[in-house]
């Protein structure tokens, strides 16, 4: 099956896109169309240079520049299927699709035709906000450059907003494709040093844990991963912070844990005796300490603003923290919806609403975030901790953090919500894996709801695409038999050996077709007498996400 041979055979050629047809500048002032076929815009204070190399520069000096949007008039063929990136992670909804002028497509996007595919994005962390579009008369790239949801004032800064790159393809899958071309976008990757997989609690515990159940835990996942000299990880998941309060906070301050979590540095050293490695889950941004003086916050919701020299320093004192009660691996979430108040699905297509700025005016919200990551990594990176991004921009984290959870929750509860967020993001974002970061497609969730024959096969595809397998297994739910084959699959996420990639994703967003240069292996997602009652459209994903991640 040499097909599945991945790159074998491709024939890869960079490609540009030329003189833009027009670069059209918005500024709080209002929106300006430059000179058609340029490489440059001027307009009083603002100017905007697109180079040969793909670079595109903005300077101004007192305007507050919004947005930067380059225009290329060279069609697609109306016959092309387009795959698109997202905002920060999957929502169930990536998919190869038909052509659609309206549709926006963040960091990057891809076109198959006729077994050419054409890759089209930026450089890993830029310093706007991008996102394409394209249609049949053309390809549109939009630079969000704004400070949170003002223009951003660069006082005479030169900005590198962006690095366009475009590559083609043929003579390959467009899998193999679509990962040569992330290979493209990101050159300085950061990965695990060795096969990261193991235990998280969440998908069983939903925030009602204690450390006595932490080490229950941690003796079922050396239970289970008996025989792999890899040492599995026992992530804490939200449920050991000082302030937790059960479906309604989960915030900081997280300098300590609560009755139930009375030394969380001492619980980090019981967990290394049992033979796992230490792993904790937080949300540096929402901090409800009394102390934080009010300049730290951000305007629009109270969350910390990490533009601020105090505030940003305040977070890498937490990280500091954990990394010396022992933790070896720190997943943080919530910083997008936490900085811009809003998920990647509600981003349509501008990631924050108008009217408000971070504190640092002269900063646009990309290179803020792209602080706030480096901050977090160099602290960690210190004492030799990896870092997981959850609900990160990944195109922004690339090369700063080691891993990331790149879908929506999975379930311990609704087989639905585990076949839509897990099955799809897998699938649509494993060109990531190996190339930006180690991707992490989330749990499998085993607490007694969801049928063992539809988890195994969750659990089966994450071990055998070669990506890191997470379990949120409750004690005692697994009968001998099913415990001894989710045995055999920890085995095998401890090497991460096999590389499995979607054969049929060109056709559904579920793919059920998976193979490697050895084998093919088909899964059947779907239950015999049709999905669950509850379904979840991506219009009820919005009261789901609020209702289980307690915001």
């Amino acid at each position: 099956m040499e097909e599945y041979d991945e790159e074998k055979n491709m024939q890869q050629r960079e490609i540009k896109l030329g003189i833009p047809s027009y670069i059209t500048v918005e500024s709080e002032e209002g929106s300006f169309i430059g000179e058609q076929n340029s490489l440059k815009f001027e307009k009083e204070d603002i100017c905007v240079e697109a180079n040969e190399n793909g670079e595109i520069w903005l300077t101004a000096d007192t305007a507050p520049v919004k947005t930067v949007k380059l225009r290329w008039n060279t069609p697609l063929e109306r016959t092309s299927k387009i795959l698109g990136g997202v905002w920060e992670r999957t929502y169930g909804d990536a998919e190869w699709k038909g052509m659609s002028g309206t549709r926006f497509m963040p960091w990057y996007f891809l076109a198959l035709n006729e077994g050419v595919v054409t890759g089209y994005g930026v450089k890993v962390r830029p310093s706007a906000m991008c996102f394409w579009q394209a249609d049949t008369r053309g390809i549109t790239l939009v630079l969000d450059v704004r400070c949170g949801g003002t223009g951003v004032v660069l006082s005479g800064r030169k900005l590198l907003a962006a690095e366009v790159v475009a590559m083609q393809a043929d003579d390959c899958t467009s899998f193999e494709a679509a990962k040569a071309f992330c290979r493209c976008m990101c050159t300085d990757p950061i990965f695990p040093d060795f096969p990261v997989y193991g235990s998280n609690n969440w998908y069983y515990a939903y925030g009602d844990s204690s450390e006595k159940e932490i080490l229950q835990d941690t003796d079922y996942i050396v239970d289970i991963t008996k025989g792999a000299e890899n040492r599995p990880y026992m992530v804490i998941d939200d449920c050991w912070q000082e302030h937790h309060r059960l479906d309604e906070y989960n915030g900081g301050p997280w300098k300590k844990g609560n009755e139930k979590f009375p030394d969380m540095g001492a619980l980090a050293k019981k967990l290394e005796e049992k033979g796992v490695r230490p792993g904790i889950w937080v949300r540096f941004l929402l901090n409800e300490e009394e102390t934080i003086p009010e300049e730290w916050r951000i305007s629009h919701n109270g969350c910390l603003d990490p533009s601020h020299p105090e505030a940003l320093a305040y977070i890498k004192e937490d990280v500091k923290r954990i990394c010396e009660w022992g933790y070896t691996l720190i997943k943080h979430d919530f910083t997008t919806f936490d900085l811009f108040g809003r998920w990647g699905l509600e981003m349509n297509p501008f990631p924050t609403s108008d009217g408000w700025s971070f504190y640092d005016k002269s900063k646009t919200s990309a290179e803020i975030v792209v602080e706030l990551y480096r901050a977090i990594y160099e602290t960690a990176k210190e004492y030799h901790v990896m870092i997981l991004g959850c609900n990160t921009i990944g195109h922004l984290g690339a090369g700063l953090m080691h891993m990331q959870r790149t879908g929506d929750d999975t379930s311990g509860k609704t087989w639905e919500r585990t076949k839509m967020m897990g099955v799809n993001t897998l699938a649509f974002c494993l060109p990531q894996h190996g190339t930006f970061f180690d991707i992490d497609a989330d749990c499998v969730g085993i607490m007694g709801k969801i049928p063992w024959k539809l988890n195994s096969q969750w659990a089966d595809l994450v071990t055998r695409s070669g990506t890191s397998l997470f379990v949120s297994a409750k004690p005692g739910v697994l009968n001998e038999t099913e415990k001894e084959e989710l045995h055999q699959m920890m085995l095998k996420a401890s090497l991460q050996e096999e590389h499995k990639i979607p054969v049929d994703w060109e056709y559904t967003d579920c793919p059920e077709l998976w193979a490697d240069e050895n084998e093919e292996v088909e899964y059947n997602w779907y239950e015999e007498a049709g999905n669950e009652r509850k379904q979840l459209s991506l219009l009820s994903v919005y009261s789901v996400i609020l209702i289980s991640k307690l915001k």
